[in-house]
């Protein structure tokens, strides 16, 4: 299962993100002409070559009206001034709050983001998923300030620079094409951020907001080191938070942000083949039989397939005193497993039995047709894990042999022909 792997160790910002997943990819020369063709309003980015503690990697500077937004999103982890967003009228710590050094009096909101992100000659499956990490850093920047989503408003050049890092991130996952994505547990900083009205905790409310129920540590580094548009990109994109799993890496991207830390200031995005997991779990329900008839076992395993049970089956096996007897084991889903138990002491003489919940590999099943000279016959297929089974149906070949007087073989290695 090709597999990308988020290492957060030093928290994570939407460029630096960018420049992580730009590493892994073939054609990174294509990726920034159809970045730079969008039409975003004056934006530019440039992969830069970059190092943190002696590790080589990319810095991904994006510059709105030539002029690179050195905030937290960028800087990653500084004390800042926050001078970008308002909600009922009050400036605000945001998302993508910027320390200006000229004035920007144009703002925008959430659904004047949503616009641009449609307008973008992009996949619609890029712009759904932009479209979904900036509504969910809309609602945590509302939820943290105690307004309605429509009252938050962004700086434009602020709002600019962020949908490029969201878009960015976007884009390059839908090149890539992972089949899963994780992250590790991420390091959000610690100590507090300064804004224009005051002084808040790391991680801010909004970066709290959108992490909840997401893996998060602190530490002794002082700092910002994750940011709303790095926590929406994360809890959007990955399905678990957690140790690398077992994996055949083949490309590393390291991400670089700006700001020098006693400890690499990166994101590293790691690429490769995993074991496939299960795709459902199963109920295993075992005990030892050696005093019923076989004509009742028999008729104790077809009801409980009557009952529900997904499989039933029976095994010889040497009891207690050397008797002979029989391993039964019935499989259920989870849901079935306390109603099954009870049905399997009522329909035998077992007085107790073993619960194994267990990983299920499962192809996916489906049923498709065969046209022969004879009639048409139903295929059995299951798909998965690259894997393909194809069955033709016995009952069909049969019948039409039957009706036909042509040989069953005959049918079958028409069918099989045409498979």
């Amino acid at each position: 299962m090709k597999t990308l792997y988020l290492e957060c160790d030093m928290g994570a910002a939407g460029d630096m993100l960018m420049a992580a997943l730009y590493e892994l990819l073939e054609d990174k020369a294509a990726f920034l002409r159809t970045m730079e063709g969008l039409g975003l309003p004056g934006v530019h980015l440039e992969a830069q070559a970059a190092a943190t503690c002696g590790i080589a990697g990319t810095h991904m500077a994006v510059t709105v009206d030539g002029q690179e937004e050195m905030d937290h999103e960028h800087a990653h982890g500084h004390d800042h001034t926050h001078e970008h967003g308002h909600a009922h009228g009050h400036e605000h710590d945001h998302a993508h709050g910027h320390d200006h050094a000229h004035e920007h009096h144009h703002h925008a909101t959430p659904g004047h983001i949503g616009a641009i992100i449609d307008s973008l000659s992009l996949p619609q499956e890029v712009k759904a998923h932009a479209r979904g990490v900036y509504d969910a850093i809309a609602q945590a920047e509302a939820k943290a300030h105690g307004c309605p989503v429509g009252d938050v408003h962004y700086h434009e050049v602020g709002a600019l620079d962020a949908v490029a890092d969201v878009v960015g991130v976007c884009y390059a996952l839908y090149l890539l094409q992972p089949d899963q994505i994780l992250a590790s547990p991420i390091h959000v900083g610690s100590g507090t951020v300064r804004c224009a009205h005051g002084v808040m905790p790391v991680p801010t409310p909004a970066t709290a907001a959108l992490l909840t129920g997401i893996p998060t540590y602190g530490g002794p580094v002082q700092g910002e080191l994750c940011t709303p548009t790095g926590a929406a990109l994360l809890s959007h994109f990955a399905s678990s938070f957690g140790p690398m799993p077992l994996m055949a890496v083949e490309a590393v991207g390291v991400g670089i942000g700006s700001k020098v830390f006693p400890q690499a200031n990166c994101v590293r995005a790691f690429l490769g083949e995993s074991a496939a997991p299960a795709n459902g779990e199963i109920v295993e329900l075992v005990c030892n039989i050696d005093d019923m008839t076989p004509e009742a076992l028999a008729a104790a395993c077809s009801r409980l397939l009557e009952l529900g049970a997904l499989d039933v089956y029976t095994t010889p096996g040497t009891m207690n005193k050397g008797r002979a007897g029989h391993v039964l084991t019935v499989l259920c889903d989870r849901q079935q497993e306390a109603a099954m138990a009870r049905h399997v002491l009522e329909q035998t003489t077992s007085n107790g039995l073993r619960a194994r919940r267990c990983g299920k590999y499962f192809l996916t099943p489906q049923m498709d047709q065969v046209q022969t000279q004879w009639g048409t016959v139903r295929v059995k297929a299951s798909r998965g894990y690259g894997v393909t089974h194809i069955k033709p149906e016995h009952e069909d070949i049969a019948a039409l042999a039957q009706r036909s007087g042509v040989p069953y073989r005959c049918i079958l290695e028409d069918v099989q022909r045409k498979l």
